[in-house]
């Protein structure tokens, strides 16, 4: 195993330690991948963020095959590999069952404009991607559907899914869709969210592009 292949599988294992610190997943939930090459990277079925290390990650071709000999990996494989070939902008897939991002997507409510962060997401809402079996063909079409042009969906029933071009910005972006679940869960207990128009979403999402600190 090459350093950059190590480096990798570590920054996965602090993603999901990461998601389970802030509360974006509780117990085996959830699930990390990156992509390596023409390879992927992606967390194992039912090793908590405790008990995970590097090695414990499993590396998938294009076909899905992994070495039998290693840990199985996640129950949504399927769907990270579909998601990482569908997308060449993105090299990481960020899936979390957070409290109030899976609460909106169990009452298919997509979480709408209420809020400029809300186009962190890619677009002006989050979208629900229509409910499937976790681990099957239709889930992955689904949400590779759902995710057409945006950062992060959600999945009906399930909880929330993100791509993004990096491992880091994919947590990043988990955790503001989960705040923005919370606000727009928020305003539904009061009388429901005052919605910014479709030209204010676009002025946002154009100057999300030039936000915050670029590589020089």
């Amino acid at each position: 195993m090459d350093e950059l292949e190590t480096k990798l599988r570590e920054q996965i294992v602090d993603v999901m330690a990461a998601m389970d610190v802030r509360g974006l997943n509780r117990g085996t939930s959830g699930n990390v991948s990156a992509r390596f090459g023409d390879d992927v990277l992606i967390t194992p079925t039912g090793i908590p963020p405790s008990a995970l290390k590097p090695e414990h990650i499993v590396r998938m071709d294009a076909e899905g095959r992994y070495d039998p000999a290693g840990m199985k990996p996640s129950s949504e494989w399927l769907m990270h590999l579909k998601l990482l070939q569908l997308r060449p902008d993105a090299n990481a897939v960020v899936h979390c069952h957070s409290r109030f991002a899976t609460t909106l997507a169990c009452a298919n409510k997509p979480i709408p404009a209420l809020h400029y962060m809300v186009a962190v997401s890619g677009g002006p809402s989050v979208p629900v991607a229509p409910y499937a079996t976790f681990g099957s063909s239709d889930l992955a079409e689904s949400v590779c559907e759902a995710l057409a042009g945006q950062y992060a969906a959600l999945m009906a029933n399930h909880g929330q899914i993100v791509v993004a071009p990096g491992l880091r910005q994919a947590l990043l972006i988990a955790e503001e869709v989960e705040e923005q679940a919370a606000v727009y869960w928020g305003t539904l207990a009061i009388g429901g969210a005052t919605l910014l128009g479709d030209d204010e979403m676009t002025r946002i999402s154009e100057r999300f592009k030039s936000y915050g600190q670029k590589k020089k």
